[in-house]
C-alpha cells in the first residue's frame, strides 16, 4: 500500500505514552482502540512522497531538542474526551513542517494546531460527559518530553509503524 496515506505523530517519552495509553485503553471502545495514545501533527501526507518525507523529518529533527509539553486540562469533544496540551515549540516545528509539505496538506491539516491526546472517542454524549467531568474534577496539570516524531501509514483502521525521528539525533 505505497500510497495510502502517512500519519505523523509526536513521540512521547515512556512514562507519559504509558500514562495515555493506558487511559486510553480503559475509556476508548475496545472493537475501535487499534492505535496507541498520539498527538497528531498531520493526519493525511501521501503515501508516494514517504521517502522525501521520511528525508526531510530525519534532516530537521538533528537541531531539535527535545521538548517540554504541558497537559494542561481536559477537553470534552462531544463523543469523547481528549488531553488539551500547550507545546510552543512542538508547534513552532510543526509549522515549519507545514510550510515544507503546504502542497499536500489536506484542509483538515491547513487548520491551526491545537495538540491534544484522545483518550476516549464514539460514545454516547452522556459517557463522555461523565468521563470528562469525573477526569476534570481531579485533573492536575503535569508535563511530559516530547522525544521526536513517528510516522505511520494508515491501514484502514490499524497504523503501520514506517519512521522514528527522534530529537538531537543524527540518523
Amino acid at each position: 500500500m505505497p500510497t495510502a496515506p502517512l500519519i505523523l505523530t509526536l513521540a512521547m517519552d515512556d512514562t507519559a505514552a504509558a500514562r495515555f495509553d493506558a487511559e486510553r485503553r480503559a475509556h476508548f471502545p475496545p472493537a475501535l482502540n487499534r492505535i496507541p495514545a498520539h498527538v497528531t501533527l498531520f493526519h493525511h501526507l501521501p503515501g508516494e512522497e514517504e521517502r522525501g518525507i521520511a528525508e526531510t523529518l530525519a534532516a530537521l529533527v538533528r537541531s531539535e531538542p527535545p521538548a517540554e509539553v504541558a497537559a494542561t486540562g481536559l477537553r470534552f469533544t462531544g463523543r469523547g474526551v481528549a488531553y488539551t496540551l500547550d507545546a510552543p515549540a512542538v508547534a513552532s516545528l510543526r509549522g515549519r513542517l507545514a510550510r515544507v509539505f503546504a502542497p499536500w496538506l489536506t484542509p483538515q491539516d491547513r487548520q491551526g494546531f491545537r495538540p491534544h491526546v484522545t483518550i476516549q472517542n464514539k460514545v454516547a454524549p452522556e459517557t463522555a460527559r461523565a468521563l470528562h467531568e469525573r477526569l476534570a474534577a481531579a485533573f492536575a496539570p503535569f508535563r511530559f518530553t516530547a522525544t521526536g516524531l513517528l510516522l505511520w501509514r494508515y491501514c484502514g483502521g490499524p497504523w503501520e509503524a514506517r519512521g522514528r525521528f527522534s530529537f538531537g539525533v543524527e540518523s
